[in-house]
């Protein structure tokens, strides 16, 4: 059986992160032949151009980990209407220097939690417009700006019964938004 591999970049380096926990909650809806792995940005250095000719160890792997994998999962969460600036850094630091983008042609899924009423709307809208950008291809529908609530992951990390109908259709239509580009 034929695995796709799934960087899942969390926009959150925050321990307990809901963002962390909506991913993990994700890859257990996935099926078999999918793979998730979250690639560590915590540990890569501010983006500077200057640093374009001689990348950092984090740098390299993390462009490592984006070129060897089938496709993108981005999970992250909303700070003042926009992405986290960690999550922009990553993008940034993989998209150079130009011309040399591991992001180019993966086929992504955007999804966030957030403990407000609109979930993620704007910083997920925010993370599209860089990513069209930079040629990934980025599933349109569903859209998915998830409320944190009580009681919505079960106590081993899954996702509960009263949101696993409409979190499995999403993760649905992303395996065959990855299947669709897959060469």
């Amino acid at each position: 059986m034929s695995t796709h591999r799934i960087a899942v970049i969390v926009g959150s380096l925050r321990r307990d992160s809901l963002n962390r926990q909506l991913a993990n909650g994700l890859a257990k809806l996935a099926p078999a032949d999918f793979a998730f792995t979250q690639v560590e940005i915590g540990d890569l250095p501010l983006y500077d151009q200057d640093d374009d000719a001689n990348q950092s160890a984090p740098v390299k792997r993390l462009k490592a980990e984006i070129k060897a994998a089938s496709g993108l999962l981005f999970v992250t969460p909303e700070y003042n209407r926009s992405m986290p600036g960690v999550l922009k850094n990553a993008i940034d630091q993989a998209s150079r220097p130009y011309g040399q983008s591991a992001w180019a042609g993966k086929p992504a899924g955007v999804i966030g939690i957030s403990v407000g009423v609109v979930g993620t709307a704007l910083a997920q809208q925010h993370l599209r417009n860089v990513l069209a950008y930079l040629d990934v291809p980025v599933l349109g529908q569903p859209e998915a700006f998830i409320h944190a609530h009580a009681g919505l992951f079960e106590a081993d990390g899954s996702i509960s019964a009263a949101s696993k109908a409409f979190l499995q259709g999403w993760m649905d239509k992303y395996v065959a938004w990855v299947k669709s580009h897959a060469g």
